[in-house]
């Protein structure tokens, strides 16, 4: 059944609503919102009759959710914040020439592709970015989404995936990890505490048996469920962490991250940029993919960081 606009409660209801069930009072609402304390109730009132459910328990001079309440009050939450982020992008694109919504891994984002970013909105002047961090696919038209950068297989639904680069891990650690002798050569890894990513629980024992080393439990140590942790821990001398070199350029640079053998593991996964299928028109984010691929082949890398 399709309900009619009229049917749709106004925003300022809702807003209205929402104030009441975070305040617990309609008066602190309605200062909140610069309205009467019997403005509130009448929307409050108004919203019950719409939906034909008491929302609010008035208990002395402080009203609590009913259940109905509670079930509504989340969704209500999500359509205030989606219009707010309406505003403000219907704002920002009075100021702009054209957009373009990016979904990257976070790791990658941050500490690959951020730095890079400039020198392509050199070339765009008046083009606004928008950035979100994201690990696993999604549609990319229903959320509005130009690009997105993946890692893994070449599978994306409704999409179409290109590669970028290959993925190169080494073992890294703190400077004092190696001076104090601790790993002195490759057999001493084993005896190391390791560092892992969550979601690749196997990478160290890979890493291992691809350097022919001998090890007792490659799966032993802290675990972390992004890349950006385990960077934090390895520069903290927690233990040895198996990373992509694209994650921790400005580290190497400064040697607070320093290279324990150099022997590299290539992954089986592989990172590419993806395009929805509706979108191989967007003369923007294409010229975005051939930026990105420029850059990989520029700088002739593996591997670029994936979370």
């Amino acid at each position: 059944m399709n309900l009619s606009r009229t049917s749709i409660p106004d925003l300022a209801v809702l807003q209205a609503f929402e104030a009441a069930a975070r305040h617990g009072n309609f008066t602190k609402a309605g200062a909140e919102l610069n309205l009467t304390q019997s403005a509130i109730s009448r929307q409050i009132r108004a919203l019950e009759e719409q939906f034909q459910v008491e929302l609010f328990e008035r208990v002395r001079k402080r009203v609590h959710l009913t259940t109905a309440g509670r079930r509504i009050l989340p969704d209500v939450e999500r359509l205030l914040a989606h219009s707010e982020d309406l505003v403000f992008k219907a704002r920002a694109a009075t100021e702009v020439v054209g957009t373009l919504s990016i979904a990257t891994l976070p790791t990658f984002g941050n500490r690959w592709l951020l730095p890079r970013l400039p020198h392509f909105l050199e070339s765009h002047p008046g083009l606004m970015v928008d950035m979100t961090s994201r690990s696993a696919p999604f549609d990319l038209q229903a959320e509005n989404v130009d690009i997105a950068i993946h890692y893994g297989q070449p599978v994306w639904a409704n999409a179409t995936c290109t590669y970028l680069c290959s993925e190169m891990i080494l073992p890294v650690a703190a400077p004092k990890l190696i001076s104090e002798g601790a790993v002195a050569d490759r057999a001493d890894l084993a005896r190391q505490p390791l560092l892992h990513l969550t979601t690749r629980p196997r990478l160290w024992a890979e890493w291992f048996q691809s350097s022919g080393i001998e090890h007792g439990n490659a799966y032993r140590g802290n675990r972390f469920d992004q890349f950006s942790m385990i960077i934090m821990a390895a520069l903290q001398g927690m233990g040895v962490a198996l990373l992509p070199t694209y994650l921790i350029e400005d580290e190497l640079a400064a040697g607070s991250l320093q290279i324990v053998c150099d022997l590299p593991l290539q992954t089986n996964n592989s990172y590419y940029v993806v395009l929805a299928d509706g979108n191989r028109n967007n003369a923007v984010a294409q010229a975005f993919q051939e930026w990105l691929l420029s850059r990989v082949d520029q700088r002739s890398v593996q591997a670029p960081a994936a979370r």
